[in-house]
């Protein structure tokens, strides 16, 4: 069972990187690669507590659907999703956000458990825990640069 975890440091306030991670919208755009879009749920804007949300995606070559639930959202501190449906055992991704001089310092903590038992652990250790890592690491930098160049405009009104 793999935790993945990551830090970013971002120039910019506290509250825009906050919401910034919860915003569908900044979430489809910088997940462009897979193709990922919201079909269900709350499908544009900032989701919330309780709040679901429908991916549709394309990984490995095979059309996807994965629904998380939001269940901790203190801004701008800590946001957590759920996953309630999807290819996954399952997975919590927390998102802790605290102040480090004037920048945003935001940790990711992906923890999850792949379906198939062996074969999930296997794949895991192969290739799955490093594409996964690769996927949050892209999304994290896509927040950073909106944050820092000011074009989170476009996704918090």
């Amino acid at each position: 069972m793999p935790i993945i975890r990551l830090e970013t440091l971002i120039h910019a306030p506290i509250e825009v990187v906050f919401d910034l991670a919860r915003s569908i919208d900044l979430h489809a755009e910088s997940m462009g690669r897979s193709r990922e879009r919201a079909v269900d749920g709350v499908m544009t804007g900032l989701i919330n507590r309780g709040e679901t949300v429908t991916w549709e995606a394309v990984h490995f070559g095979v059309r996807q659907r994965l629904t998380s639930r939001i269940t901790v959202c203190e801004r701008p501190r800590h946001l957590q999703d759920v996953m309630v449906e999807g290819a996954f055992r399952r997975f919590t991704h927390d998102h802790f956000l605290s102040l480090v001089g004037g920048d945003t310092l935001m940790k990711d903590i992906f923890d999850y458990e792949s379906p198939l038992g062996l074969a999930g652990r296997i794949a895991d250790r192969l290739f799955l825990e490093r594409y996964m890592t690769r996927l949050l690491t892209d999304r994290n930098r896509v927040i950073k640069r909106t944050a820092e160049c000011g074009a989170w405009r476009k996704f918090i009104r």
